[in-house]
C-alpha cells in the first residue's frame, strides 16, 4: 500500500464550496428577509454545479465520470455487499456512491434552474422575468422545493452511509481524504495530477460566474433603485426591488397628505370603488374631493388594482379573497393576516412601527408599493427580541 493522490485541488474545492453554497441555500429559503443571500447561494450553486459537469469530462482521473460511470443496479448490487460486510474498497467512488454523485448533480441543476423561473415568476426579476405568470410560478415553486427536499435526502445519505459507514468500515477517515486528497491504494494504482493552477482558475471562473449572473440577473444598480421608491434606503443590499408600477401625482398627493399612499395594486377594483363611492365617510374622515379629482383618482385606482397582477403582493392578495369580499382596508385581506400572523403583538407598539398601517416601518419598498419580498426588514428591536 503506498498513499497517493486522490481528489485534485479543483474537486476539494468544488466539493466544499459546494457544501457551503447548499447550506446557505436551505438554512436561507424560508424567511423573506433572507431572499437575497438565498438567491445568491443559488447562482453560485449553479455556477459549482457547471464547473463540475466540465471537471467530469476534463478532470483529474478519479473526478472524471468515465472512473464512476455505474448503473443504478450496480449501485444496488454494491449496497446489499455493504449489507453483508462483503463490499469491496474502492480509491475513488464506488457504485453506490457514484449514483450519490449523479443524484446530487441532477437534483442541484433542477433546484437552480427552477430557481431561477421562480425569481422571474413571482418576483419579476433576473433573467426568466416574464417567462411566466405567478399563478405558473407557484407551481414552478413547489418543483423547486420539491427538488431541494430530495436533494437534501441524497445529502443525508451521503453523510450516512457514504461518508461515516463507510469511513467506519474501511478505517479510513473520508472527510480528511476530501481535505488532503490522500488515500491509501494498491502498488501500481494510478494517481491524480494536482491541477493546482489550471483547475483552480477554472474554478474561479466559475464561481465568479455565480456571483456575476447573481448580480445581472437582479438587474439592480443605484439608479434603477433610486427610480424605484424607497426601496434603496439605508440598510444591506436588497435584492428584488420590484419593477417600476403606474404612478399618479394626484394619487400620492391626496392619499399622502394623512397616510401612505397605499399603490392600488393592494386592493381589488370593487373596493376602491365602495371606498371612492362613501368619501364622505373615509373612516371618520371626509375627503371633500369634487367630481373631477374623485373620477381621476377612481379611473387611476380601478385600472391598477389588484386584478391586474402587477406585483406578487397584488396576485396573492387577489387569490386570496372571495368574489363578495370587499375589503376596504388591506389588513382585512386573508393573505395580509397570514403573511403578518407571526408578528408579536408587542412588536406592533414599537416606535418605529406604532401601529399596523405603518408599512414603510418594516417594508423599504412601501412607498414603491411592489412589496418585495427581499425588501422587508424588521426593525432591530424587533429582531434583537426574537
Amino acid at each position: 500500500m503506498k498513499r497517493i493522490l486522490v481528489w485534485d485541488v479543483p474537486t476539494r474545492l468544488f466539493h466544499w464550496l459546494l457544501v457551503i453554497s447548499f447550506t446557505g441555500a436551505w438554512l436561507t429559503s424560508e424567511s423573506d428577509e433572507w431572499l437575497s443571500p438565498h438567491a445568491f447561494f443559488g447562482y453560485l450553486m449553479l455556477g459549482l454545479i457547471g464547473f463540475r459537469l466540465i471537471w467530469g469530462v476534463a478532470g483529474g482521473h478519479y473526478a472524471r465520470f468515465a472512473a464512476f460511470a455505474y448503473g443504478p443496479m450496480q449501485g444496488l448490487a454494491h449496497l446489499r455487499k455493504v449489507m453483508t460486510g462483503d463490499d469491496p474498497r474502492y480509491v475513488g467512488h464506488n457504485p453506490a456512491g457514484s449514483q450519490g454523485i449523479f443524484l446530487l448533480l441532477g437534483w442541484g441543476l433542477v433546484a437552480c434552474l427552477t430557481g431561477i423561473f421562480v425569481q422571474g415568476a413571482e418576483e419579476q426579476q433576473g433573467m426568466a422575468t416574464g417567462w411566466a405568470g405567478y399563478a405558473l410560478g407557484k407551481m414552478i415553486k413547489e418543483g423547486h422545493d420539491l427538488s431541494a427536499t430530495l436533494m437534501l435526502l441524497v445529502v443525508a445519505g451521503h453523510i450516512v452511509v457514504g461518508v461515516a459507514f463507510e469511513s467506519w468500515r474501511h478505517k479510513i477517515n473520508l472527510p480528511r481524504t476530501m481535505v488532503t486528497g490522500m488515500k491509501d491504494a494498491a502498488q501500481g494504482t494510478p494517481a491524480s495530477r494536482p491541477y493546482r493552477l489550471v483547475g483552480a482558475l477554472l474554478l474561479a471562473a466559475a464561481v465568479a460566474f455565480g456571483i456575476w449572473w447573481f448580480y445581472y440577473a437582479l438587474d439592480e444598480t443605484l439608479d434603477q433603485r433610486g427610480a424605484h421608491g424607497d426601496a434603496g434606503a439605508e440598510g444591506p443590499h436588497v435584492a428584488f426591488v420590484g419593477r417600476a408600477l403606474a404612478d399618479d401625482p394626484k394619487w400620492r398627493e391626496e392619499c399622502g397628505s394623512c397616510h401612505l399612499a397605499f399603490h392600488p395594486n393592494l386592493l381589488p377594483v370593487r373596493s376602491w370603488q365602495k371606498l371612492m363611492a362613501q368619501q364622505n365617510d373615509h373612516f371618520g374622515e371626509d375627503l371633500a374631493l369634487d367630481a373631477a379629482t374623485r373620477a381621476a383618482l377612481l379611473a387611476y385606482a380601478t385600472g391598477n388594482a389588484a386584478e391586474r397582477h402587477a406585483t406578487e403582493a397584488s396576485f396573492k392578495i387577489n387569490r386570496s379573497l372571495k368574489p363578495q369580499d370587499t375589503p376596504l382596508r388591506i389588513t382585512q385581506t386573508p393573505y395580509w393576516i397570514r403573511k403578518h400572523r407571526h408578528i408579536a403583538a408587542s412588536d406592533w407598539l414599537l416606535p418605529q412601527v406604532k401601529n399596523k398601517v405603518n408599512c414603510a416601518a418594516c417594508h423599504r419598498d412601501a412607498g414603491a408599493g411592489t412589496f418585495e419580498d427581499a425588501a422587508m426588514r424588521i426593525p432591530r428591536q424587533a429582531a434583537a427580541r426574537r
